[in-house]
């Protein structure tokens, strides 16, 4: 019998590693691109790198924890975990720390946390949780079953809204519109997409113009430059700061917009300062990188033990990798400033705990399908099993 022979020990080998090198880019980049506003605001170059540091311990903490824990008894732990997410999400409108407008932050001694963060990876286990349960059971009837699908899709609506309240539309949309997603890809016929999504696009930009400045975002996406001194200013910057970046980039350090010019340079605009000193060719890295972790990462979807596992892996990927598509879109223009950060390279320490969290129960899911056969996967489209699963549309 002929030896195979691969790169890697194991299906998480790739992961991590890719993980440590984009949380090294990281780390560098927060200390490149914060150091400036640090000094003059700090009087201490290192004042974000530090606070970086500590959050990225107790980020390789909960990656740990949640790798260890059985991806199982995940569905036990949950309520609880959701009632306190929806305490913290109450308390932080009463007794939050307001910042640029947004009451979206709770004092936790030195350090500081957003609750909505966390009501991210939440609404990835209730949504996993309840798309499993119509999967997994061999005859699914709405009439008796229901709880299982209207509680946990209740509760996300509950945690969009009050996130929504903060104000925080940018994360209401992913806290609600993750689990849609998943809904959307595992239980509905995709001709049935062809009215649900712009149903629900059509939804979003309605309550996204309620608010005056988010119907200003929306107007200078389209043209930033006829108010490239006021509403379009972010956006000019951010153009000009990846444009400016070269082929080879103006080196470590080097980059001119974190003078003040770019705001955000180290959080939702952290990829821009990159581009900047790192050029096209660092671009194209960062790119490489998350293609791979998305490979891998579906490859430990399809070949989880369970159909939770599947659906939990697949919001995972959802939640990290769709968060870096989006802000890679909003900072080169393709979408609209929404405030959302670039897991494993943005500053902010909420953010990085629950992607690290999110990943580490991947990881914990892939460890624990390392003996099951390709074939015994279970995660088919709806209209595949027909015969089983009897969904009321």
């Amino acid at each position: 019998m002929r030896t195979r022979y691969t790169l890697f020990k194991s299906e998480t080998e790739p992961i991590v590693i890719i993980m440590a090198i984009l949380l090294v880019t990281g780390t560098i980049n927060v200390f490149s691109s914060s150091y400036v506003l640090a000094a003059m605001n700090f009087e201490n170059p290192y004042y974000f790198l530090q606070r970086h540091l500590q959050w990225l311990l107790l980020g390789i903490v909960a990656c740990w924890i949640c790798r260890k824990i059985n991806y199982q008894r995940l569905r036990g732990l949950m309520f609880i975990g959701l009632g306190i997410n929806l305490f913290l999400l109450v308390a932080v409108l009463f007794v939050g720390t307001t910042i640029n407008g947004a009451q979206r932050w709770i004092a936790l001694g030195p350090l500081s946390f957003q609750p909505a963060e966390f009501a991210k990876l939440m609404a990835v286990l209730m949504g996993a949780f309840s798309i499993s349960a119509m999967l997994g059971k061999e005859r699914f009837r709405m009439d008796r079953d229901w709880p299982r699908v209207v509680i946990p899709f209740g509760a996300i609506l509950v945690m969009a809204f009050l996130v929504y309240r903060e104000p925080d539309f940018g994360t209401a949309c992913i806290v609600f519109g993750v689990p849609l997603l998943m809904a959307l890809v595992l239980l509905i016929k995709p001709r049935y997409w062809l009215w649900i999504v712009p149903l629900t696009l059509v939804t979003a930009f309605a309550i996204g113009t309620l608010q005056p400045y988010r119907m200003k975002r929306i107007e200078v996406w389209f043209d930033p430059w006829s108010d490239a001194r006021d509403a379009g200013y972010q956006m000019v910057q951010s153009l000009s700061t990846i444009g400016s970046g070269g082929i080879f980039g103006m080196g470590f350090g080097d980059g001119v917009s974190k003078y003040e010019y770019l705001p955000e340079a180290h959080t939702d605009f952290a990829f821009a300062i990159f581009s900047q000193e790192h050029g096209f060719f660092g671009v194209v890295l960062i790119f490489f990188l998350l293609g791979v972790l998305l490979i891998t990462c579906m490859r430990v979807a399809a070949r989880a033990k369970d159909t939770f596992g599947q659906v939990l892996a697949l919001g995972i990927i959802f939640l990290v990798l769709g968060q870096a598509l989006a802000n890679l879109a909003m900072v080169a223009g393709l979408l609209p400033v929404v405030g959302v950060p670039l897991p494993f390279i943005s500053y902010g320490g909420s953010s990085l705990i629950v992607t690290m969290a999110g990943m580490g129960m991947l990881l914990g899911i892939a460890d624990r399908s390392k003996d099951v056969p390709v074939q015994k996967k279970n995660m088919e489209p709806p209209e595949k099993r027909r015969e089983h699963i009897h969904v009321v549309r």
